[in-house]
């Protein structure tokens, strides 16, 4: 059984609110592997995830795409809650790990719910906090951390994200996320799984510790 929206978002478990989302929040799915927004497009909406997952990149110039997060059920993206409030075009690519459904929250309603509800306002607050304290991980992990502890500790985070020991991905998209090579990622990979961290299969990697 699915959880309930409030269950979900019990930050945004308020009357006055409810009814306004109730009035205006449109109701969306999308397939796995399907493209929410797009770098240099402009966001027309706020996601509200209640089922599935997304994954958040930054993209470069050249289409070179490093790993953000993750966002799960309850949550939203602070990035898009960022970009709504002045009009400004998307800074991050998100695209779906799996069939996702979500709340789409036309973006005009941003300012005025920030100030006429408080929930509202506690939930962007908190998702910013968030997100801004899971970005300065990924900025400690590239300038301080090397590629091995780099590797592991996002094979820890999909693994958090997944909620399972098993992660289902390809050397290559590995590599694609750490701005590395497909050859670098199977060498660490061979290893990790020497050293007992990890058992290797097709597309699949087992956490062991």
């Amino acid at each position: 059984m699915e959880p309930t929206f409030n269950e979900l978002f019990p930050t945004l478990n308020d009357s006055e609110l409810q009814k306004e989302l109730d009035q205006v929040a449109v109701e969306k799915s999308l397939d796995a592997d399907e493209l929410l927004m797009e770098t240099g497009k402009y966001i027309k909406f706020i996601p509200l995830v209640t089922a599935g997952r997304l994954k958040v990149y930054r993209e470069d110039d050249e289409g070179h795409e490093l790993f953000l997060y993750y966002i799960n059920p309850g949550e939203t993206c602070a990035i898009s809650l960022v970009c709504s409030e002045r009009d400004r075009k998307s800074k991050i690519k998100a695209v779906t790990v799996e069939d996702t459904k979500f709340l789409a929250i036309p973006i005009r309603y941003m300012d005025e719910w920030m100030s006429a509800h408080k929930p509202w306002y506690y939930f962007v607050m908190e998702t910013y906090r968030k997100r801004f304290e899971e970005t300065l991980n990924t900025i400690d992990s590239i300038a301080f951390h090397k590629l091995d502890e780099r590797l592991l500790e996002y094979l820890n985070k999909i693994s958090v994200g997944q909620n399972s020991q098993t992660v289902k991905t390809t050397h290559q998209d590995i590599a694609n996320e750490l701005n590395s090579s497909r050859e670098v990622i199977s060498r660490l990979l061979k290893q990790m799984e020497k050293n007992g961290m990890v058992q290797l299969s097709r597309n699949q990697i087992d956490l062991l510790s």
